[in-house]
């Protein structure tokens, strides 16, 4: 692989990214610079720099650099159920690079069309136009204003639409996306689908799009949209077009670990909420047995163990109603087996401390079957 390769925390020693870096306040939330040098918080992606890719990687092994890229991009498939063909699926594995965002756009587009074949998703909407027919109610105000001749009615009508906000939401998507893909005919015939759709600016931290049955479909494309307009920082200098696509790895982590958890016990809730008054509890995933709490973080024992996250369980424990708690770390040099008791008597809370070994050199399905595997037996 290339030698434009670190892990997160770790110092770069490259002075030309390092000033890169440095220069470009895009980038600052995702690095820390102390006495002079630079290393990656726990954001891992790809910094692509003028054409140059640059890997920041989780070290969830200690085997080479190949095998944690590998582990990285089996778990951002699975956090986000993204479902690659398999041509697809080897081009993003073998080339990796900025191909990875260019597999992941393209899926994007090919499922968005997919849905577009079995029909636009369409809501009427109120308009207002000078007709010369009539057509749903005859506005009189608006008619003396703009009408001095009697060869046109100003109405208000109801039209069954595809220009909507959903819609909207996919042309915004689609044209952000477009100049960070080499092949970009799936954008442009989904583009030309949309070409009766008017522009509209979308802020993807902002999430307020609600789905309900009828347009359900398309919730799946529109959270792949969202993931990857988060997620594509583009950075111009000089003309030149640069990108960064980093992911937290906290977040990746939990959405990774809660889609296994789906996948081997269907009572499983993730991110389930309960308000009590200003209180609110979100645990990361709740199972018929046990509250789970994941951390991407490196512990080794109980003494490692945050007194904030203890404080944490034993509030999710003792308001759920579920005796069993567990905080579940990634694997870092030993495995953590620890086993705590949380207050006393009623509200006594038992509290698992537990690491899943991420380390893995194979396929995507084994991968998943094997850290489903390692899963089951921490449950156990």
């Amino acid at each position: 692989m290339s030698k434009n390769i670190f892990y997160e925390y770790e110092t770069i020693d490259d002075e030309e990214i390092v000033t890169y870096i440095q220069n470009h306040k895009e980038l600052h939330p995702f690095f820390k610079e102390e006495w002079g040098k630079i290393k990656p918080l726990q954001y891992c992606g790809i910094l692509n720099i003028e054409g140059k890719d640059i890997y920041i990687l989780p070290k969830v092994t200690t085997r080479s650099s190949e095998v944690n890229l590998d582990i990285f991009i089996y778990m951002l498939l699975a956090a986000y159920d993204i479902k690659l063909q398999k041509q697809d699926f080897a081009k993003a594995k073998n080339q990796k690079s900025s191909f990875l965002l260019e597999v992941l756009v393209q899926h994007f587009a090919k499922e968005l069309l997919r849905e577009f074949t079995k029909g636009l998703y369409k809501t009427y909407t109120s308009k207002e136009k000078n007709l010369t027919t009539l057509r749903g109610k005859y506005l009189i105000s608006q008619n003396i204003r703009h009408n001095f001749t009697k060869s046109k009615i100003y109405c208000e009508f109801d039209e069954f639409s595809a220009d909507n906000e959903l819609n909207q939401f996919f042309l915004f998507a689609l044209k952000s996306l477009l100049p960070y893909v080499h092949n970009k005919k799936l954008l442009k015939e989904c583009l030309l689908v949309l070409e009766e759709v008017s522009d509209k600016y979308f802020n993807p931290f902002e999430n307020n799009i609600h789905f309900d049955r009828l347009k359900s479909r398309f919730q799946p494309s529109y959270e792949l949209g969202v993931m990857l307009l988060q997620r594509v920082i583009p950075m111009f200098a000089d003309g030149k077009k640069s990108f960064s696509f980093l992911f937290d790895m906290n977040d990746l982590f939990e959405k990774f670990i809660g889609k296994i958890y789906e996948s081997i016990d269907e009572s499983t809730e993730l991110q389930r909420q309960k308000n009590y008054g200003s209180l609110v509890l979100k645990p990361d995933i709740v199972t018929s047995r046990m509250i789970i709490d994941t951390k991407y973080k490196k512990v080794s024992s109980r003494e490692n163990l945050n007194v904030a996250d203890k404080y944490q369980m034993f509030v999710y424990g003792t308001n759920f109603k579920q005796i069993d708690t567990m905080l579940l770390y990634p694997k870092h040099i030993e495995n953590i087996y620890d086993d705590l008791k949380l207050g006393k008597n009623d509200t006594m809370v038992q509290l698992k401390m537990r690491s899943v070994d991420l380390d893995f050199d194979g396929g995507y399905e084994e991968f998943l079957d094997a850290i489903r595997g390692r899963v089951r037996k921490i449950n156990e």
